[in-house]
């Protein structure tokens, strides 16, 4: 599937984005802004790079993995651990709007870039962080991964079968809340910027995120103070809703409302278990919702999972096939959506990688940019700052790039 093509300019025509990421959070939250216009120049030690260039599935040398989170973004390489790298990094910060960072707290303090100097130096500038707990509190120094914050979140406890151990999400869901909340503290510190002429602090971390995904489990454990228990594919508060076999399968139904469950019923031929006080409101048929899996089974399996969707959503019922990634990328409405598209990586070929999920009628996300490679832009980005050239053969003897 070719590129989406822009109409317009993208949204954040304009703004400059410094990235001091790697790995996921953060590089996904600066991808997102490169989708959305803004020029990314993305950091990295000269050498290695960002360790994901070397993760992953790689084709003829290429990190497709690095490729999922790195298009629309120009690559520098920079040893910020040296006073001359440090130099460029403050003169790349002049022009800057933003600065994205997911160190653990304390480290752009000792690289001489703390906050009380940034605020001091580049009063405009908006920054943004990811850490695992915070910058405060008796966790800020410890090291967090997904898998780490999915366990101490609560997330994990919520997820997995009733009768089975708590069960983390595979992707690394952490990484990219968190990634996606910083994007939207970005844009909002910018449109803050635009009022009051001050930049901003914005910081987000992975455990964090996921506690405030916890919506109504959190809602109901505040109202209760029990625990959530885990439910599997079971809806922990409605019944039925879940995953209900076919003959030649399984079928998502999510019936989320007594009105949706009478279409339910009514598509079943099953309207009379209403009157059944077993089942007669959502709390009974929570209560006693084995028999009612038993008696709905015997009647779904009956038929293939292609004609259950068509019956329920003729029916109006929220229905769907349960997907692999194969199935998910060949659908044809995901198809209609573009939520699959490819960069043009030159010797590379094309590499196909996931799409935008938010759509813009007049300023939409676009592919401005493929997947750097290591350092490909340094000479370009040092140029634009006035480096000439017997500089930038110092910096590279020296290793500073």
């Amino acid at each position: 599937m070719a590129n989406p093509k822009p109409n317009t300019a993208g949204s954040l025509e304009g703004i400059r984005v410094i990235d001091l990421t790697r790995v996921i959070s953060g590089p996904f939250c600066t991808q997102m802004l490169g989708d959305h216009g803004a020029e990314v120049i993305k950091i990295e030690p000269p050498e290695r790079g960002d360790i994901v260039r070397s993760q992953g599935n790689m084709v003829e040398g290429f990190s497709w993995y690095f490729a999922q989170f790195n298009r629309n973004k120009r690559s520098l390489t920079l040893d910020l651990r040296r006073d001359e790298g440090k130099a460029i990094l403050h003169r790349l910060l002049e022009g800057a709007d933003v600065l994205v960072e997911n160190f653990r707290p304390g480290v752009m303090a000792k690289m001489g870039l703390g906050d009380a100097t940034l605020r001091e130096r580049y009063p405009r500038l908006v920054v943004g962080r990811i850490n695992g707990f915070g910058s405060t509190g008796p966790y800020r120094d410890r090291p967090a991964y997904d898998f780490i914050a999915q366990a101490m979140s609560g997330f994990m406890g919520v997820n997995g079968p009733a009768d089975g151990e708590p069960m983390r999400a595979a992707p690394p869901i952490s990484d990219m809340v968190a990634s996606q909340n910083l994007a939207f503290g970005i844009c909002a510190a910018l449109v803050r910027r635009e009022r009051s002429g001050q930049g901003e602090i914005v910081e987000t971390a992975l455990t964090n995120g996921l506690i405030g995904m916890m919506g109504y489990l959190a809602a109901e454990f505040f109202a209760t103070d029990r625990v959530p228990a885990r439910t599997g594919n079971d809806h922990p508060m409605l019944y039925p809703y879940g995953l209900f076999r076919a003959s030649d399968g399984e079928v998502a139904i999510a019936p989320s409302n007594d009105i949706m469950v009478e279409r339910f019923l009514g598509a079943l031929d099953m309207l009379h278990l209403l009157d059944d006080e077993r089942f007669c409101d959502n709390a009974r048929r929570m209560a006693n919702r084995e028999p009612l899996r038993e008696i709905l089974t015997r009647v779904t399996e009956q038929r293939r999972v292609d004609q259950w969707i068509e019956h329920l959503n003729r029916a109006g019922v929220p229905c769907g096939r349960v997907h692999d990634l194969r199935e998910t990328f060949d659908d044809p409405q995901v198809q209609a959506q573009q939520m699959k598209i490819e960069l043009d990586q030159g010797a590379y070929g094309r590499i196909p990688t996931t799409g935008f999920p938010v759509k813009m009628s007049e300023a939409p996300a676009a592919v401005h940019r493929p997947v750097p490679q290591l350092g490909e832009h340094t000479q370009e980005i040092l140029r634009e700052l006035g480096v000439d050239e017997g500089a930038l053969e110092a910096l590279r003897a020296n290793g500073v790039i």
